[in-house]
């Protein structure tokens, strides 16, 4: 009976040759090209206010002493503070005019005593802010006025001339920022949940990623509750029988209550004049969406705009008759699209008509008479 025995695979050590002997590679050699360790990346917790997690102290007491000592000098100076506002409160006026001063005097004191505290950065930098306090309202709005955001914004509005083509003037008091969905390469195109995507002040969109409303993120720092209109207009629809372009309104929503604790994204957004896709005409060149947050005097009334009726809509006599206050500040945000091939279809299946064709105007033929002519003579 033959019996049958299992081969096993050796491990042999590579052998290098030098000019007389040969040399066996050392086993601390042999591990690494053996072993061959990706990488290590840490990776961040997901941290925000649905998922909180408490501040912790960068160094354990007692490595840096000058650390400690400044931990200490900021805590003693935010003491302070709260004694001067405990102080504050108790001699309160009871006149209204003194009373209004006292509050910002008030608040400006809360604000003090608490922004330099470590905890209440590393909260505010990681998305755990709580807009109803005073300090974290003022990290974000300083933030968002320094660090650059407001300033792109406003260099894009003006670059690109939606001031004055669109409003007279701009001076927003609070920060709007717009999603879209991502797009995806044909090799992507697979069933999964959509992504939104931040978008950046005057970048390029596709009309297939703006077929549906875009969801409103908005950061506003004043407590008490006020009432904005939406507007979403494309100032780039050619008008052929002026040889000119006009304003075509995409979305409309009057009387949107918004305040520092206001849920974001911004809901219940398409009950009045409902959102129409963009879509920029074929031929034309890029078109200028702008979404503008306005703010309101008082409640308005206004009428539902139709299909037809929203082309040529102008944003100053919108102004005009319904007396929004441009100096009390509001919100924008811009982007910019070009045509695609899935302008035809929101033609087709939205706006009900036939897709325009546009392009440049043909080139006067100063010969056509000449060739018009007999080459020959009778």
């Amino acid at each position: 009976m033959l019996s049958c025995r299992r081969l096993l695979r050796v491990p042999v050590a590579r052998f290098a040759r030098t000019n007389s002997t040969v040399q066996a590679p050392e086993p601390e050699a042999a591990a690494e090209t053996t072993k061959k360790r990706r990488p290590y990346k840490p990776r961040r917790p997901n941290i925000s206010r649905d998922r909180p997690r408490e501040w912790h102290r960068p160094l354990a007491f007692g490595v840096l002493p000058a650390y400690d000592e400044a931990l200490k000098y900021i805590k003693a100076d935010s003491e302070a503070l709260e004694a001067v506002l405990v102080k504050t409160k108790a001699n309160a006026d009871v006149n209204m005019e003194a009373v209004q001063e006292m509050e910002k005097k008030l608040e400006i004191l809360q604000i003090q005593s608490q922004v330099n505290l470590p905890e209440v950065r590393w909260k505010v930098k990681n998305g755990m802010a709580d807009m109803s306090k005073a300090v974290d309202r003022h990290i974000i709005e300083k933030r968002w006025r320094e660090e650059g955001h407001l300033d792109e914004l406003m260099e894009r509005i003006h670059q690109m001339f939606v001031v004055p083509d669109v409003i007279p003037y701009l001076r927003p008091s609070l920060d709007l920022r717009v999603t879209y969905p991502q797009a995806r390469r044909t090799s992507q195109q697979q069933p999964g949940k959509t992504q939104h995507m931040l978008v950046e002040p005057g970048t390029f969109l596709l009309p297939e990623q703006t077929t549906k409303p875009p969801k409103l993120h908005t950061s506003v720092f004043h407590t008490d509750t006020r009432l904005y209109t939406l507007l979403m207009v494309d100032p780039d629809v050619p008008d052929e029988a002026n040889g000119t372009f006009q304003i075509y309104l995409h979305w409309l929503q009057p009387n949107v209550p918004l305040s520092a604790t206001s849920s974001s994204p911004i809901a219940d957004l398409n009950g009045h004049t409902e959102y129409i896709p963009p879509h920029p005409q074929k031929g034309t060149p890029y078109h200028r969406y702008t979404v503008l947050l306005l703010p309101q005097k008082a409640p308005i009334s206004v009428p539902v705009l139709e299909k037809d009726q929203r082309c040529g809509f102008s944003v100053r006599d919108f102004i005009e008759k319904y007396e929004l206050d441009l100096s009390a500040g509001g919100g924008a945000f811009m982007w910019r699209e070009v045509w695609s091939d899935t302008v035809p279809t929101i033609f087709r299946e939205i706006l009900g008509s036939e897709e325009p064709k546009y392009g440049r105007p043909p080139r006067p033929d100063r010969y056509a008479e000449a060739r018009a002519r007999s080459k020959y003579f009778k």
